[in-house]
């Protein structure tokens, strides 16, 4: 029997740091000892509505890529979904919104919790069983996905610290086996031997405001090897990072990362690389999904690009490996929550 930890907060209130190496069954993030920075104790009521929790998938194929993400806020939560089809350059995307999170539940549970948003005929439902995710949106018209990702075993789980006395919990995993198809408009993408998906499950006590660059890559290489890439800077960053590639399921983690890019000219390439020179790629944006909200206590400039990735990522010997043409995703974000 595979070993967890049950509970993420210990018996006095304290969280452990760092990279963890076994799963945890739940986020008991109520017995937290939140503080504010004066060091009062914030109430229980304090706890529940200052906890931020999401979870985003994406399905990587040679000809388009998806993706899919709940967000609970308590004043509000948001769930959206694309599909950028590289071939027509057409992209399909639907993004709803729900007042005090309504209609909106996310088990505080990594490995086996149920990620549900509702808001009239629409419902997209994230499931785990601690080794595959399935993923289903139903919807007005013809809209239909359902999505199985398997081997989901080997993730990079990291708590970090955020702020004077928050923290953030992440899992997250890339290069998974993902099978199944997405009907949209009347229209039909399966996903082939190829396709590869990515998971980031995220929770916790974060920043006010924050922002990160990040990237996910999540494919097949010329060597029949399956390759998956998480990078972020700016966020989850205090001494740790949740940088990782993953060759055939096996996860080797990476340095800090570093972006080089244009935010103000959207068709630009992108650079990554990471100080350990394990990572040397470029980017070559082909769609972006954009959003902007202001307001007041919530805010989100939000730009995250579908596209092309090419250059060497090195394997756990330190040896490079060509990576030619693998779609994946890059973000730019600022975020007030």
């Amino acid at each position: 029997m595979k070993k967890t930890n049950k509970r993420l907060i210990d018996d006095r209130g304290r969280i452990p740091y760092g990279v963890l190496e076994t799963p945890v069954d739940v986020i008991n993030y109520r017995d937290f000892d939140l503080r504010t920075v004066m060091d009062k104790p914030r109430s229980a009521l304090a706890r529940k509505a200052r906890f931020n929790q999401f979870q985003f998938i994406s399905a990587m194929a040679p000809g388009w890529v998806f993706g899919l993400a709940v967000v609970d806020l308590k004043l509000v939560s948001t769930a959206f979904f694309y599909l950028y089809d590289f071939k027509t350059g057409q992209m399909l995307e639907q993004s709803l919104t729900q007042p005090l999170a309504m209609g909106t539940h996310i088990e505080p549970r990594p490995e086996t919790g149920v990620t549900e948003f509702r808001k009239g005929k629409t419902c997209v439902r994230i499931t785990s069983d601690g080794h595959s995710r399935g993923v289903s949106v139903s919807g007005p018209g013809d809209l239909q996905i359902a999505l199985n990702i398997e081997a989901d075993t080997h993730p990079l789980r990291l708590v970090c610290p955020a702020g004077y006395s928050g923290w953030v919990f992440t899992r997250k995993s890339a290069g998974l086996p993902v099978s199944g198809d997405i009907h949209w408009q009347g229209q039909s993408w399966q996903c082939d031997s190829l396709s590869r998906a990515a998971v980031d499950w995220s929770c916790g006590f974060m920043r006010r405001e924050t922002a990160w660059n990040w990237a996910s890559l999540a494919g097949v290489l010329a060597d029949g090897r399956a390759v998956g890439l998480n990078l972020a800077a700016g966020v989850n960053e205090t001494g740790m990072t949740e940088n990782a590639l993953w060759l055939d399921g096996r996860c080797i983690k990476l340095g800090q990362a570093r972006f080089v890019f244009d935010r103000y000219d959207e068709t630009a390439p992108w650079q990554v690389t990471t100080d350990d020179g394990r990572i040397d790629l470029w980017f070559e944006p082909s769609g972006v999904r954009r959003e902007r909200l202001n307001a007041l206590l919530i805010a989100s400039n939000f730009r995250q690009y579908i596209g092309t990735f090419t250059g060497t990522v090195c394997d756990e010997r330190g040896e490079p490996v060509p990576v030619d043409g693998l779609r994946g995703l890059m973000e730019d974000h600022f975020a007030r929550w």
